[in-house]
């Protein structure tokens, strides 16, 4: 199983990760991007385990502030 986790507290709103991955990603009414169904892993991370890691390797390499880590 994959595991793609998000420091939230460190994006910057860009909506990179959503223009190239929609099926996992949307902007939140804060303006920063939002991991869907992701679980609150405490510290501003939030973790989402995923079978197939699908766009979200390239949504980690597109992201300019580098939040998004895949495993």
């Amino acid at each position: 199983m994959a595991k793609v986790i998000q420091q939230r507290d460190k994006c910057i709103g860009c909506g990179t990760c959503v223009a190239v991955c929609p099926a996992f990603w949307h902007m939140g009414d804060d303006g920063k991007s939002v991991l869907k169904d992701a679980k609150d892993a405490g510290g501003n991370k939030f973790e989402l385990e995923i079978v197939d890691l699908g766009c979200n390797k390239e949504a980690a390499t597109s992201c300019p502030v580098q939040v998004i880590m895949v495993e």
